[in-house]
């Protein structure tokens, strides 16, 4: 049984080595709240708020979030006795949405929970991999810096290609990079750019023989996804559409994709992360994790998920230093020949590095 002692909010603030640019947003600096959960025995569990400062992802911020967890979510659980983490659900609902809030403080919990049975969070929720391929994104950019960089992280040895594209940017730029990589597993990533007056357009990218389309139409669509999946050749994959188990479920009796994407800080945590994958495998459709410009917490918690069987598509789960001059976890999170070891340690499997979040670190909220 887990009682809540204390739980700490660090808000940090790091920059990207490089900016990420998608269709519907431009990250330089990243903010995050990191979530630690210290219980009546002195064992601490780690989460993290993967939303961004601006609601450009969803309709979460940063600032939305910390008001969540500090006034609604964390009274909530410091009530309650916790036999498994599975129970936040039922205690958070009657607080609509909030999923990247809820989130970060589910993830501390299974951390908690896996260190208490002396498991690994993969152990704890089901996985079975020893190892994970790993997929790399590529922001929009020119066609020569583009494919310059898909050259270095082809020799790194990543597994799956992914490229933000938008109306304005598409057809050229998949041509291009297909010149120069004809057999690349390549995927392209449209960030609800487009609507069905673009059919023509997502039509024409069916010659070049993509793995999938990510979330080519509006965030909050599975109506008119359906209706394109049927006219194009490429598997659509849902992203933003799906941020419950309902949602997939409605998704795929409609026939809307062929492909999930599995956030666990979109659909609310693990324990929903694990609903969709398990309804996505009775139903024959494979699954990938994506990734949020999280730091090395989040990115442990997106190694055990995707231990899971039915995560058979390389996730955005790469190595640390494309990223960040240093991360939160030791040891650093590495890609060797793409693929990432499953950690097989205790909880999240990595040590967390008090030294660096003081480091980066703006505030700190103890409640």
């Amino acid at each position: 049984m887990i009682k809540i002692k204390s739980v700490t909010l660090y808000h940090i603030t790091q920059t990207l080595k490089s900016p990420f640019i998608s269709s519907i947003g431009h990250v330089t600096d990243r903010d995050s709240i990191l979530v630690e959960m210290t219980d009546v025995d002195g064992v601490s569990g780690w989460g993290e708020v993967v939303a961004f400062s601006t609601p450009w992802y969803t309709e979460e911020t940063i600032a939305t979030s910390f008001h969540l967890l500090k006034d609604i979510l964390i009274p909530l659980v410091k009530t309650e006795s916790i036999i498994h983490p599975d129970q936040l659900q039922s205690i958070f609902k009657h607080v609509k949405r909030n999923f990247m809030a809820k989130a970060s403080l589910e993830g501390a919990v299974w951390d908690l929970f896996a260190k208490k049975q002396n498991k690994s969070l993969a152990h704890a929720l089901g996985g079975d991999k020893t190892e994970i391929e790993s997929g790399v994104v590529v922001g929009i950019s020119s066609i020569p810096k583009m494919t310059e960089q898909i050259s270095q992280y082809v020799e790194e040895g990543y597994k799956r290609f992914k490229v933000k594209i938008s109306p304005h940017q598409d057809i050229e730029l998949i041509e291009g990079i297909r010149r120069k990589f004809p057999n690349l597993p390549l995927m392209a990533d449209a960030n609800s750019s487009y609507s069905l007056k673009d059919i023509d357009r997502l039509k024409a990218l069916d010659q070049f023989e993509l793995m999938m389309i990510e979330q080519p139409l509006a965030a909050d669509d599975i109506v008119d996804h359906a209706k394109l999946q049927q006219k194009l050749a490429t598997p659509i994959c849902l992203d933003e559409s799906i941020v419950t188990s309902e949602d997939a479920r409605k998704a795929i009796e409609l026939g809307s994709c062929r492909v999930m994407n599995i956030k666990p800080g979109r659909v609310g945590g693990l324990t929903e992360s694990k609903k969709i994958h398990d309804l996505c495998k009775n139903h024959h459709i494979p699954v990938w994790c994506g990734g949020m410009l999280e730091t090395g917490i989040s990115r442990a918690h997106n190694i055990a998920l995707a231990s899971l069987s039915n995560f058979t598509i390389p996730g955005d789960i790469s190595s640390s230093s494309r990223y960040w001059d240093e991360d939160l976890v030791f040891p650093e999170i590495k890609t060797v020949n793409g693929k990432i070891t499953v950690p097989s340690g205790n909880g999240i499997g990595f040590e967390v590095r008090r030294d660096v979040i003081e480091k980066y670190c703006d505030s700190v909220t103890i409640i």
